[in-house]
């Protein structure tokens, strides 16, 4: 999963068109496109809705609640990154792009019905400011619904993944795999909720999977299309794959494909 380090600024980092591209290709049906529906329907989104999508990547979530919300209804996707966004309005013109900072979002108090985030909270460098800004701009009867991953102990295969390159690379590219699940505990995500003074808020989990059409393919996908390829050089990245194909071989299904679990927690809330 690839939507990288920590987001301190705007300039903090920016992809190039190739790897905006290569996350919609790869990372999207690999892992992304299943929560879409389930984050939708958990928030209840429908016909004549306002949905803000925050951190909407090249716009999967977006994407769901602009067929759902139609023919009255409006969305909007909002990320940092315009790499992102460009490949966003090249696949859906006629929804609304916009760059801006999740802890500060460009929108007067009570603009939407629903506001959501996919895979974005975790990032940040401060949560309770973006929560706080997706509470403040959510309607009366707004409802809120932001999917982080769960902790790495109960995705096992990812877990697997970041000891294989704390053995073989670095704690450094350990961390990188681990920082992902870094808001996977279910009290942690429950008290900023609570200190961004979202009410009667709670916490889903739920489970879900990550597919791949082998383990060479899953390797080149986590590694060479994220940040981890500026810390696994060629002979690293031969003793990662070694041990991957023994060490994730139970996760192997027919014709080579792999099934890793992929769980997550989903923090709902309706504004009163």
């Amino acid at each position: 999963m690839s939507r990288l380090q920590t987001i301190s600024e705007q300039e903090a980092w920016q992809l190039s068109n190739d790897a905006a591209i290569a996350y919609e290709r790869d990372f999207v049906p690999a892992v992304f496109a299943q929560w879409p529906p389930i984050l939708a329907k958990i928030a209840g989104i429908g016909p004549g809705d306002r949905v803000l999508d925050v951190g909407c990547g090249t716009g999967v979530l977006a994407r769901e609640a602009s067929a759902r919300v139609a023919p009255a209804g409006k969305v909007i996707g909002l990320d940092l990154n315009e790499r992102m966004l460009a490949v966003a309005r090249r696949l859906r013109p006629e929804i609304e792009w916009r760059q801006g900072n999740a802890a500060r979002l460009p929108f007067a108090d009570g603009s939407f019905d629903v506001v959501a985030s996919q895979f974005m909270l975790m990032f940040l460098p401060d949560r309770v400011a973006a929560l706080r800004e997706m509470w403040r701009v959510l309607a009366p009867g707004g409802r809120l619904s932001v999917v982080v991953c769960a902790a790495i102990g109960e995705n096992k295969g990812y877990l697997a993944l970041a000891e294989i390159l704390r053995r073989q690379v670095s704690d450094a590219a350990a961390a990188m795999v681990e920082g992902y699940f870094s808001l996977g505990d279910e009290v942690e995500l429950a008290r900023l909720a609570n200190a961004a003074k979202i009410s009667g808020a709670e916490v889903l989990t739920r489970q879900g999977w990550a597919r791949f059409g082998s383990i060479d393919e899953l390797l080149r996908i986590e590694i060479k299309g994220s940040p981890l390829a500026e810390l696994v050089d060629a002979p690293a990245f031969e003793r990662v794959r070694t041990e991957a194909s023994q060490a994730l071989r139970a996760y192997c299904g027919e014709a080579g494909r792999i099934v890793l679990p992929f769980n997550v927690r989903i923090l709902a809330a309706r504004k009163a």
